[in-house]
C-alpha cells in the first residue's frame, strides 16, 4: 500500500509540474503540497487499514472542498477570457 502513495505522489508531481508550466502556480501549489504529502505518508510503513483511512479522509476533504469550491465559486457562464 505504500507504493500506491509514492504512484500517487508521482502523478500529483506530474500534474504540479504542467500547472507550473501552465502559469497556474496557485493550483501547482496545491498539487506540490499533495506530492510532498503522499511521499511522505509512503515512507511511514503504517498499517493496510490504517492507508485506507487516511486515503477515506483524503478523498473526502477533496470531495467537500471541490462541491463547496463548483457550488458557491463559480459563477455560472462567467466565461471572461
Amino acid at each position: 500500500m505504500d507504493r500506491m502513495f509514492r504512484v500517487l505522489g508521482f502523478w500529483t508531481g506530474i500534474f504540479a509540474v504542467m500547472f507550473y508550466l501552465g502559469h497556474m502556480p496557485q493550483t501547482s501549489l496545491l498539487f506540490f503540497g499533495q506530492t510532498g504529502f503522499f511521499i511522505l505518508l509512503s515512507y511511514l510503513k503504517l498499517s493496510e487499514r490504517m492507508y485506507i483511512y487516511i486515503f477515506g479522509a483524503y478523498l473526502t476533504v477533496f470531495f467537500v472542498g471541490f462541491t463547496y469550491w463548483s457550488t458557491f465559486m463559480m459563477t455560472p457562464g462567467a466565461g471572461g477570457h
